[in-house]
Parts: C-alpha cells; structure tokens; sequence
C-alpha cells in the first residue's frame, strides 16, 4: 500500500502517468498526456483525416517542401499523417518506400509544429528468412525472434534501433514529439510473418509484450500504441483473441478497404461497433488505422459513402493510404483533377471533419 501511495505521490509530482504492470514501469511525457487526453476528446468536435506519406511524395511529384496532394486539393494538411519505418532494421537511410529517414524526421516536426497528429508503422523485414513482411514462407519467425528464441539477440537489435529512432524525433528545443506507433497491425489476415496462422495468440501478445517493454526500457517515454487487426473478428472476443492488454494500448481500430461499397459498409459497420464497444468498457480511443479505395472511382465517395458510415461513431481519425508516385493508379486520396477532387472539398468543408488547422493536440 505505501508503494502505491508513493506511486500515485509521482504522479501528482511530475504530471506525467505512471504506468505499472508485472514487467516494466514507464513515465509518459507531459506532451504525450496532453495528446492522449486531447484523443479521448477530439471526436466530439469531429473526424480527424489522415493521410500516409501525405508530405513526402503524390501523384507527379517527390520531396517538395511544403507540398501535399490533399492541400493541393482543400487548401489545409491532413490532421493525421503517418510514415513507416520498414527497413530501419537493417541500417538503411531510406524505408521500403525510398523514403529518407531524414526527411520522415523533418517533417515530422512539422506536422507536431502544425499541431496535429504522428502515426508510424513498421513493416519490419522477416528476421528468419531475410524477406519482407509479406513473406510468410515459415510459420515460426514470431516463435524465434521472442526471448528464448534463437533469433531473439538479432530482433532485440532492431528494436534498439526503432528506439533509437523514436528518441531522435525532438524539436530543436529538444522536446520529444509525441507519436502513436503501431506495430504488427492486421494481424488477423495472414499476409504477415505475424499473422493469423503464423503464431498462436500467446505468441502474438509476447511479441507486443517485448516491443513495448524494450521500447520502454530504452527510454521511450513519448509514445501511445495503436492495436489494429484487419476486419476479420466478428464480435468482441475474436478481436481480443491476441489483444496484449489495456496498459499496453492506447488506441484501438482497423485496417479496411473498399472493393465492394456494401461489403465495406457491411464491414466498417460491424468493425465500428465491435470497436467503439471495447472502447467504452476499456476507456480507449478508437480510429479507423488505415482505409481507402484504389483510385478513388467513385466522385462522390468522401461524402456519399465514406463520411455517413463514420459519423454514427465517435472515430478520432480516419486514415486513407498513399498516393504513390511510382504507381501511377496506387492513391487513396485525391489529387488536383482527381474525379472525386471537388467532393473531396465537401469533405473538408463539413463541420464533421477536421483537418491540420482544426487542432491542437498538444495545447
């Protein structure tokens, strides 16, 4: 009892959260706090956009300062812009999209400088086979890589390397930007080395377990986590199924796509409910991780299939995937002369959404 009375006394102390479980005991910046609680509110004031990539290439274009397909088109930044850190691990200077880690640096300082939001992925390499993520050629890559694995000195290199990197994201005045990392995402498909059929449920809780805990243990203090399988589970219990517990996530959502409309408003639906659900029994945010439709055919999908599926729940953010500069029908969002363009700007323009100047999230 006095080792928790002494606990909660740092609390208040430092105004930073404590965060105590059977292995680690990690401090969260006040920055982070700040963001966290602006998470937890900012769906009452709306839908925050996001996009991947948004500032570092798009459609006919790469590495342009300031430049952005989705400010070409409404005018603002998205209010979430993620980056992935795919091939850190292996000491290279640019990720699997050829993007410098340099300028993924760069403008991460400025999206927080904007006030909005920092989402990074990781399409780690499979540390077994030397492939990509999408080589699920050996069922035991998660096995070999967890403590008492033959693998497992080499994995713990890359995490250092990861935590390495998150350390280094600091603004000039030397305060560490706030970021939502989220790690071994859909989950529940198997295209990944970490997938459905490539470990059992214990052995995917163990790898969240040990990243979050060698996160913390090397200092990151400045970092919420985001759980996100796939549309698959069908009710509350399959989306738990390998969900590493409450003092590990913060932020709980979906990856989805649109193929089929009623198949992915079927599915958005039941993932929205099975999510905000969880969320009010579990106090966590929740957001749509990662959304879109290739090529965006339909002119009027922001508004006519997108937005109306959303505002029934309270989703923090909404994040459509890149605009790739190498392929040339690969983009989520719209462009200047994209078919669905000016309904993009019905978008930005409903009082639902919001967009870079619409937040603060770290005030």
């Amino acid at each position: 009892m006095l080792l928790a009375v002494s606990i909660l006394t740092a609390c208040h102390s430092t105004k930073k959260e404590q965060i105590v479980n059977e292995e680690t005991v990690s401090v969260r910046t006040q920055e982070t706090e700040k963001l966290l609680a602006h998470l937890k509110q900012v769906s009452s004031k709306g839908i925050m956009f996001g996009h991947h990539d948004d500032t570092v290439y798009g459609i006919g274009w790469e590495g342009d300062e300031g430049r952005s397909d989705v400010k070409s088109v409404c005018g603002d930044f998205p209010a979430v812009i993620s980056f992935d850190l795919g091939e850190l691990e292996l000491g290279n200077t640019m990720n699997l999209d050829k993007v410098p880690f340099d300028k993924i640096k760069k403008e991460i300082v400025n999206q927080y400088q904007r006030g909005g939001l920092v989402s990074l992925s990781w399409h780690a390499r499979n540390p077994k086979t030397g492939g990509d993520s999408w080589d699920v050629s050996d069922t035991t890559v998660v096995k070999s890589i967890l403590p008492g694995g033959d693998l497992h000195p080499k994995f713990s290199v890359w995490l250092s390397d990861v935590a390495d990197f998150l350390n280094s994201l600091q603004t000039s005045e030397g305060v560490k930007i706030p970021i939502l990392f989220r790690p071994w995402h859909e989950h529940t498909g198997s295209w990944f080395w970490w997938g459905e059929k490539l470990c059992t449920p214990e052995e995917y809780k163990a790898l969240w377990h040990m990243t979050t805990d060698s996160l913390r243990a090397r200092g990151v203090d400045h970092v919420l986590y985001a759980y996100s399988p796939g549309t698959e589970p069908k009710d509350t219990a399959q989306y738990l199924k390998k969900y590493p517990g409450d003092e590990r996530i913060d932020v709980i959502g979906f990856d989805t796509y649109q193929f089929d409309r009623e198949v992915f408003l079927a599915g958005l639906d039941k993932s929205l409910s099975i999510v905000d659900s969880i969320a009010k029994t579990h106090q966590k945010v929740i957001a749509i991780t990662e959304a879109g439709y290739e090529g965006i055919p339909d002119a009027t999908w922001w508004t006519g299939t997108l937005l109306p599926a959303l505002e029934k729940y309270p989703v923090a953010y909404v994040l459509v995937w890149r605009n790739a500069r190498e392929r040339v029908t690969h983009y989520y969002a719209p462009y200047p002369g994209q078919i669905s363009a000016e309904n993009f700007i019905e978008f930005y323009n409903s009082p639902r959404t919001l967009f870079a100047a619409d937040v603060d999230l770290y005030q």
